[in-house]
């Protein structure tokens, strides 16, 4: 009996880093598809933008419109076509602060942005967003933002 308790201590005394060594990757993995997703709007690149979404992503915007609390949905063509249409300004959304919570293969990740249109500030909020693992790897299945000046 005396074998079996001084094995058990060692056994998790290399599972749990391992473990957090793991999830540390996948938090590191899903955020790299957020950081993607805003190298192409960079880039103005909607192959790449295309790539990070799920085919069934919801984009949702929320904001406040004469006094009022108002949500607009947008579907992820006409958002990946706004992209990939020729602009002169470049679309710069930096991201700081961010938080990702993960469980299994869902990422939660929440993130304040400022936003900038050839190198001019046009607005900030926050990016909630929903990332979910599947055999294609990490894809953004959700995306809802605040938007403020």
């Amino acid at each position: 009996m005396r074998p079996f308790t001084s094995v058990v201590p060692f056994l998790l005394a290399i599972a749990v880093p391992l473990a957090a060594q793991s999830h540390d990757t996948e938090r590191k993995v899903a955020l790299a598809t957020v950081h993607r997703l805003f190298k192409g709007m960079r880039k103005g690149d909607s192959s790449m933008v295309r790539a990070v979404f799920h085919p069934q992503a919801l984009l949702a915007t929320t904001l406040t419109r004469q006094g009022a609390p108002t949500v607009q949905v947008d579907t992820l063509e006409s958002f990946i076509r706004a992209v990939g249409t020729p602009h002169d300004e470049v679309w710069d959304e930096r991201m700081r602060g961010e938080r990702v919570e993960i469980d299994g293969p869902l990422a939660a990740v929440w993130v304040e942005y400022s936003f900038y249109a050839g190198g001019r500030f046009s607005h900030c909020g926050v990016n909630a967003i929903q990332v979910a693992r599947s055999s294609g790897g990490w894809r953004i299945i959700a995306l809802t933002d605040t938007r403020r000046r």
